[in-house]
């Protein structure tokens, strides 16, 4: 799959419906830093922008992953190379996505877990220095309640959004700089609704 050629003629059928790269990402949903990236090759658009590109410009999908209006002929023997490069290319393993989406939610969320630790901590201190056992108890009890909503919680987000690939995040160009180097892949995320 050649990034340059798809970019390339992504850039050729935006201009042969007189879009500018802005008005292109508007109808995308994309800012026209995201419409550059896929242009110049350094990003390949997510499949749910291949999709609406592909009825934009009323041309097969892949024929965008081709970079060129294919041939009757042509079609059907890189239907199949360009579905493989581009499984292959994108696919993050279900393990990467959960490791991603639980440092996420945890960054997100690290305030309310250190409150929730810091109260159940104060509460067992509390029942030791007053040497009330109910209440140091009632704290022992909590803290693995605790842990297991805030995991629970975690696992919830994170189970949601690996499955259904995005989630309610915006769209996202996954770079492709080397195959072999997928764990460090940046997302762009637009940060335009």
């Amino acid at each position: 799959m050649d990034l340059t050629a798809i970019g390339t003629f992504i850039a050729a059928l935006r201009k042969e419906h007189h879009l500018t790269q802005e008005q292109f990402g508007e109808q995308l949903g994309v800012t026209s830093k995201t419409v550059s990236r896929w242009e110049t090759g350094k990003y390949l658009p997510p499949a749910e922008a291949l999709q609406e590109m592909s009825t934009l410009f009323d041309v097969s999908i892949n024929s965008l992953l081709s970079g060129q209006r294919l041939a009757e002929a042509d079609y059907k023997a890189s239907a199949e190379e360009n579905l493989r490069d581009m499984l292959h290319a994108n696919a993050f393993s279900y393990k990467e996505k959960l490791v991603y989406y639980k440092a996420k939610w945890k960054k997100e969320h690290r305030g309310w877990i250190c409150l929730i630790y810091t109260l159940l901590s104060g509460l067992l201190i509390a029942g030791i220095l007053t040497k009330q056992i109910l209440l140091t108890v009632t704290a022992v009890v909590l803290f693995p309640i605790g842990y297991a909503w805030i995991h629970n919680t975690m696992m919830i987000y994170v189970e949601q959004r690996a499955f259904d690939g995005m989630g309610s995040e915006k769209k996202c160009a996954i770079p492709m700089r080397t195959l072999d180097n997928r764990r460090n892949l940046l997302y762009d995320y637009d940060t335009k609704d």
